[in-house]
């Protein structure tokens, strides 16, 4: 099975120590967000944990500690953007994550990583020309460090209306200007653009539409054939193809602190709930509490022992 890390928060960037514990316990305990009294309970044995798959926008702190994952797959994304403190205020100097991006490369492989550039939004200060010539530096300081860069358009969701009012959704004709632009940039440094629930109308440009967090993506990351349960596949209303099941972070916990970020209400329960915080706790947020109903995740290798991926 494949264990996600990064859909609802960023543990490499603020929570590796903790991580670190729950592979060394051997298992994780999650509530779900919209119950908090069940939990699930996921073994991160790596005989039934065929990949973990990361999503930061500071993989450092993780980068010390990465022999624990050795047992484990991985695939990495790495969110930069060209945005400043006035959007994504706690992100550290893009400079020194596009460091730290090339030396995780280093360490996992060319395939067990990808860029992604998003969410993009458009503003008199972050205009199209400003989106097309920091991806163009970007895209040749990572070129040969990653095959995969992710796009995808900002949405005005009900959490992003409220920390971002003046955020607005980018039309399909800058979209097609920005996506076209990107492509032939990306083409020129080896990578392959893969718009992110944005439907295929980049396609024809060269765009990979299949997705991003795939099952091809995981396989050409482990080099081996998957046998994932349709219940694994947990597409997203149909938008794409991705993996999106068994999450280990909780919401409104991730200290970037992003204008456009879905996954945190309001500033003040973030820092209220990483106060909660124990690095020393099986659940990232706080401890068990009474009525607490636990039970264990149904777990099993994917990885088809009969079949490896020789052609990769």
């Amino acid at each position: 099975m494949i264990i996600q890390t990064g859909m609802r928060t960023d543990i490499p960037a603020f929570y590796s120590e903790w991580f670190i514990n729950r592979i060394k316990e051997g298992f994780v305990l999650v509530r779900n967000p919209y119950n908090p009294m069940q939990v699930t309970r996921y073994s991160l044995d790596p005989k039934v944990v065929d990949l973990i798959s990361f999503c930061t926008k500071n993989p450092e702190p993780m980068l010390s500690k990465m022999d624990y994952l050795k047992p484990y797959g991985q695939y990495w994304f790495v969110t930069i953007t060209p945005y400043g403190k006035d959007i994504e205020p706690n992100v550290p100097d893009k400079g020194s994550v596009m460091d730290s991006f090339k030396r995780l490369s280093d360490i996992v492989g060319i395939d067990c990583i990808g860029l992604r550039y998003d969410p993009i939004f458009v503003s008199d200060k972050y205009s199209i020309s400003c989106h097309i010539s920091a991806f163009e530096k970007m895209a040749n300081e990572l070129k040969g460090y990653t095959k995969t860069c992710v796009i995808s358009f900002i949405d005005i969701y009900k959490k992003v209306e409220r920390n971002f009012p003046e955020a607005q959704r980018v039309s399909h004709e800058d979209k097609l200007t920005l996506g076209k632009a990107f492509i032939e940039i990306a083409g020129s440094c080896g990578m392959t653009i893969r718009p992110c629930a944005e439907g295929d109308f980049l396609a024809r440009y060269g765009a990979d539409c299949s997705g991003c967090m795939t099952v091809a993506t995981y396989e050409k990351a482990l080099a081996s054939h998957l046998e994932i349960p349709k219940k694994g596949l947990n597409q997203r209303r149909g938008e794409c193809a991705c993996i999106l099941g068994s999450d280990i972070g909780a919401y409104d916990t991730c200290n970037h602190l992003c204008r456009y970020c879905y996954a945190n209400t309001d500033p003040m329960l973030v820092k209220k709930n990483m106060q909660k915080h124990d690095p020393n706790s099986p659940f990232l947020i706080g401890g068990s509490e009474e009525g607490d109903i636990i039970h264990e995740a149904d777990q099993r290798s994917w990885i088809d022992k009969q079949l490896r991926l020789d052609i990769f």
